[in-house]
C-alpha cells in the first residue's frame, strides 16, 4: 500500500449510529434466542455442578477465553468455587490443577478448537466432568461433553460476520445465567456476597460493626447528670457530635442532650445560666450496641429522625458515640 496516498477514514454521524444500533439489536436477539434452550441440558449441567465436591474449571481460547476468564470470576464470587484455566497453557502443565471431583467447562463457538478438543481426553481420564458451551451441537466438543448447552446465534453482529461478537455475547450471557441459577439453589446470600467482595460498597456495608465507626475513650462526649447547661454546651463543642451523653453517679447512660434539645430549651427556660441539663435532657435515648452492623445504626437513625446515636455495652455502660457524618465517612451510607 502506499502510505502517502491512503486518506484518513472519515466517520458518517448517521450511518455509525444505525451501525451501532444494528449491533446492539443483533446481539440483544442472539441472547433471547437462548431463552428457548434453558432446557433440561440447562438443568442438567447445575446438577453436574451442585453434586460436584470439586471445583469449576473453566476454559477457552482466544475471545472465548476471555470470557471463560469471566465466568470463572462470576462463579466464584457468587458462591461456585471455579477458576479459569488458559487452553494453551492446560496442554502444558496446567492440567495438573484438575482433579477428578471437578467439573471442567470448555467454551469454543465452533466447538473445534483444536486447544480444546487435545485435551478432552485427559479431562476424561482424570475423571472430571466436562461441559462444553459451543454454538455447534454437531461438534467435536459437543459429542464428547457429558452435558451440551448450545450457544449458537443466527450471525455475528460484525458486518463481516467474522468477528466473534454476537457469540462471544451469548455465551456469557449463558455463564451468569449458571452462575446465577447456581447462586440461587445454594441459598447465596448478600452477606455471603460481601465475604467475597470486602473491598466493595456492599462489603463495607455489610462487614462494618458500630465497633469500627464509632468514637472512643476521650472522643465520646459526656457530662454528669450533676453539670449545669453551660457545662453541657460546652461539651457538645469540644467534641463536635452534636449532642452529648449524660451519665449517672453510677456511670451508667441516664439521657441525652442534642443540639435539638437546646434549641427547645432555648424557648422554653428563661434562666440558661442556672438551669441543670438533668431538667433538659432527654431520658432513656435510642442507643445501639458495638457488635451491631453499622448498616443498622444507619436505619435506626434514618427510622428515628436522628442524626446522632450513643453506644452501650451489654451492661448498659456507654463505649462509644457516633454520627451520621461518621458513617459518611465509613462509606456506608
Amino acid at each position: 500500500m502506499n502510505r502517502a496516498a491512503h486518506k484518513p477514514a472519515t466517520v458518517s454521524g448517521k450511518k455509525s449510529l444505525e451501525l451501532a444500533r444494528r449491533v446492539l439489536d443483533i446481539e440483544a436477539d442472539a441472547i433471547l434466542a437462548l431463552k428457548e434452550r434453558i432446557d433440561a441440558s440447562f438443568l442438567a449441567a447445575l446438577d453436574l455442578i451442585l453434586a460436584s465436591t470439586g471445583r469449576v474449571v473453566v476454559s477457552g481460547i482466544g475471545k472465548s477465553g476471555h470470557i471463560a476468564r469471566k465466568m470463572a470470576s462470576t462463579l466464584a464470587s457468587t458462591g461456585t468455587a471455579a477458576f479459569f484455566v488458559h487452553a494453551a497453557e492446560a496442554g502444558h502443565g496446567d492440567l495438573g490443577m484438575i482433579r477428578p471431583e471437578d467439573v471442567f467447562i470448555c467454551i469454543s463457538h465452533s466447538g473445534e478448537s483444536a486447544e480444546l478438543v487435545a485435551i478432552v481426553p485427559i479431562v476424561k481420564r482424570q475423571g472430571a466432568k466436562l461441559i462444553a458451551i459451543t454454538g455447534q451441537p454437531g461438534s467435536t466438543l459437543a459429542r464428547e461433553a457429558d452435558v451440551h448447552l448450545d450457544a449458537g446465534v443466527a450471525k455475528e453482529a460484525c458486518s463481516l460476520n467474522l468477528a466473534p461478537t454476537a457469540s462471544t455475547t451469548a455465551a456469557l450471557a449463558l455463564g451468569d445465567a449458571l452462575a446465577v441459577a447456581l447462586l440461587d439453589a445454594r441459598g447465596f446470600s448478600e452477606a455471603d456476597f460481601a465475604l467475597s467482595h470486602p473491598g466493595g460498597s456492599l462489603g463495607r456495608k455489610l462487614l462494618t460493626h458500630v465497633s469500627d465507626v464509632m468514637r472512643t475513650g476521650d472522643d465520646i462526649p459526656s457530662v454528669a447528670l450533676r453539670a449545669t447547661l453551660t457545662e453541657a454546651i460546652f461539651e457538645i463543642t469540644r467534641k463536635q457530635l452534636g449532642m452529648t451523653a449524660v451519665l449517672g453517679e453510677d456511670g451508667k447512660l441516664a439521657g441525652i442532650f442534642t443540639d435539638g434539645d437546646l434549641r427547645r430549651t432555648v424557648e422554653k427556660v428563661a434562666d440558661l445560666k442556672s438551669a441543670m441539663v438533668a431538667d433538659v435532657m432527654s431520658a432513656a435515648p435510642q442507643t445501639i450496641q458495638p457488635q451491631s452492623l453499622a448498616v443498622e445504626a444507619v436505619e435506626l437513625m434514618e427510622r428515628r429522625k436522628i442524626n446522632q446515636l450513643l453506644v452501650v455495652d451489654d451492661g448498659g455502660a456507654l463505649v462509644g458515640a457516633l454520627n451520621m457524618h461518621d458513617l459518611f465517612r465509613a462509606k456506608v451510607v
